[in-house]
């Protein structure tokens, strides 16, 4: 039994690190204070391969060469350095080209995979809407078909890489009509669609002004009478729930490595500030105050970043026709998304607190981290939403 990741693994660790720290870092800041996508680093990550590690080669993709534990390395390793651009890429593989990788035939894969996969362009994956957060059972956005066409009308919220210049389609879940289950009872039938940019009907509103993750593409949409052809479901009709629920479970891990990346760089700015400012005569390290509530991030870091990748190999197991039940999954996916996610924002009010009144100034990095976690125990189900899925996997009949 070993808990350290391979090898390679750690080497590939070091390649992302250079890029992030290089390319990445000295411009984190300014972006932020700009709200600015920067797409032509976006398409960097494609290049360096990121947005390809578990995708097959035939689409571009690192094949048997990268897993989901890879991509979780590359989103902790981006995600240190800027929160906004580890969602970019979580969301752009997780969400963007996992659905399609997953669900969609061999002609959509065709169509859409290579510039996906290759960073060229991105995919949103359009589930929240105004009245349908954590219950996303009560999607109101409606597709009929009529004439060989959906006909879509409907609004989706807080969507990312859904608006930028490179977005080339968003997956769309929908009502597609009623279907009658077992019990006689009637409910939604839910399907996915793939709506291309630029769809006559299809509207990207102007950008969230956000609180964090100020550099990342997030948009409300909306459907007017949009026509897509019948070809562009994803996947089996009614199946959309059961579609955005798996999508889901992977991309809650690679939420907690974006967590995980968040409590890194809160503890690596707490150590560099702890030994440098001066009080008293001295470090404030070497006062216990100080120094046990770092000690408490380095606890936060080693157990959060255990849970992602156990849950991380339990995906790739799966993933190689050799692993878990997808119960077991569903429930390390959630211990981990939970667990990481409340102990970032702990993390970022900790290293303010280390900062004193330099942790509430903008120049500093710590603030920036202060409003950009918030979001990880809401964004891809909350931490309700989590304790909820850990309380049915222990048998418990909670609603």
């Amino acid at each position: 039994m070993t808990f350290e990741l391979s090898r390679e693994h750690e080497e590939f660790r070091r390649v992302v690190r250079d890029f992030a720290e290089g390319e990445i870092a000295p411009y984190a800041a300014q972006w932020d204070r700009d709200h600015h996508f920067p797409t032509d680093v976006v398409q960097q990550m494609g290049k360096l391969g990121l947005m390809g590690l578990t995708a097959p080669e035939k689409y571009g993709g690192a094949g048997e060469d990268g897993d989901f534990t890879s991509l979780c390395v590359a989103i902790e390793e981006i995600g240190r350095v800027d929160q906004s651009m580890g969602i970019t890429l979580e969301a752009a593989v997780g969400l963007g080209i996992n659905p399609i990788l997953t669900f969609a035939d061999d002609s959509q894969k065709e169509q859409w995979l290579p510039d996906l996969v290759a960073g060229r362009t991105l995919a949103g994956f359009g589930l929240t809407e105004p009245g349908a957060g954590s219950d996303a059972g009560a999607t109101r956005t409606r597709a009929e078909l009529v004439d060989g066409e959906w006909v879509i009308n409907g609004s989706k919220q807080f969507i990312t890489n859904s608006g930028s210049e490179i977005t080339s389609c968003v997956t769309v879940t929908a009502r597609t009509g009623v279907v009658t289950t077992h019990t006689g009872e009637q409910r939604a039938e839910i399907s996915t669609l793939i709506v291309p940019s630029g769809t006559p009907g299809f509207t990207v509103e102007p950008a969230y002004d956000k609180l964090g993750w100020r550099a990342s593409d997030t948009h409300p949409l909306t459907f007017e009478d949009v026509h897509v052809p019948e070809a562009n479901l994803l996947g089996e009709r009614g199946r959309g729930f059961a579609q955005f629920l798996a999508t889901l479970d992977d991309g809650r891990i690679a939420i907690a490595a974006l967590a995980v990346g968040c409590i890194q760089a809160c503890l690596d700015a707490c150590l560099t500030y702890a030994g440098d400012r001066q009080t008293f005569g001295g470090p404030i390290g070497r006062k216990q105050g100080v120094a046990f509530q770092i000690a408490d991030l380095e606890v936060m870091l080693r157990a959060s970043r255990l849970l992602t990748y156990q849950a991380a190999a339990l995906k790739d197991a799966m993933r190689e026709g050799r692993g878990p039940q997808a119960a077991e999954l569903k429930q390390a996916a959630a211990v981990a998304k939970l667990y990481s996610t409340e102990s970032a924002v702990s993390a970022t009010r900790i290293a303010t607190q280390v900062f004193g009144g330099y942790g509430f100034m903008e120049e500093y990095p710590v603030a920036r981290l202060y409003r950009d976690a918030k979001v990880l125990e809401i964004g891809e189900g909350t931490s309700e939403v989590q304790r909820m899925l850990i309380a049915r996997g222990l048998g418990l009949p909670v609603e």
